[in-house]
């Protein structure tokens, strides 16, 4: 993914294309103007042309990518925003990072105590099974 700045630039890129295409659509679907009452017949037969759908469309799309760059000015590290305070802030997630591999390594202790605790007792009841089914094997089948 790129970078906010990248971002940036890609919408002020696009929000330039919108503007100049709406121009233009604009332009080109526009109705001619008129100069000292002169008019010919073919500005006369010409179709109405759909300029508010056009105006519509076009004012849309540059409001939507308008907010996004407000977004994503939003979105930028502020002025404010000193190397020191960057630094302290790196440190600060470092020791909650510490923290928490220690909080990790003790749960991953107890959980291979837990483990061997298991693993003992499922050998000790295994045992148990095979001494059982060797005694009652052994032991000669009462007559009926």
């Amino acid at each position: 993914m790129a970078d906010r700045l990248t971002q940036l630039q890609d919408a002020v890129n696009s929000l330039a294309d919108q503007f100049c295409n709406a121009i233009g659509v604009l332009q080109q679907c526009g109705p001619p103007a008129s100069f000292s009452n002169i008019q010919t017949a073919i500005n006369k037969d010409q179709p109405a042309n759909p300029t508010e759908e056009y105006a519509q469309l076009f004012a849309a799309l540059i409001a939507r990518t308008a907010k996004d760059i407000d977004v994503l000015i939003d979105s930028l590290p502020s002025e404010e925003s000193t190397a020191a305070l960057q630094a302290a802030s790196l440190y600060r997630l470092e020791e909650e990072n510490h923290e928490a591999a220690a909080r990790l390594e003790e749960v991953v202790f107890r959980g291979d105590m837990l483990l061997e605790k298991i693993q003992s007792a499922l050998a000790d009841i295994a045992q148990s099974q095979l001494k059982t089914r060797s005694s009652t094997h052994s032991q000669p089948l009462p007559d009926s």
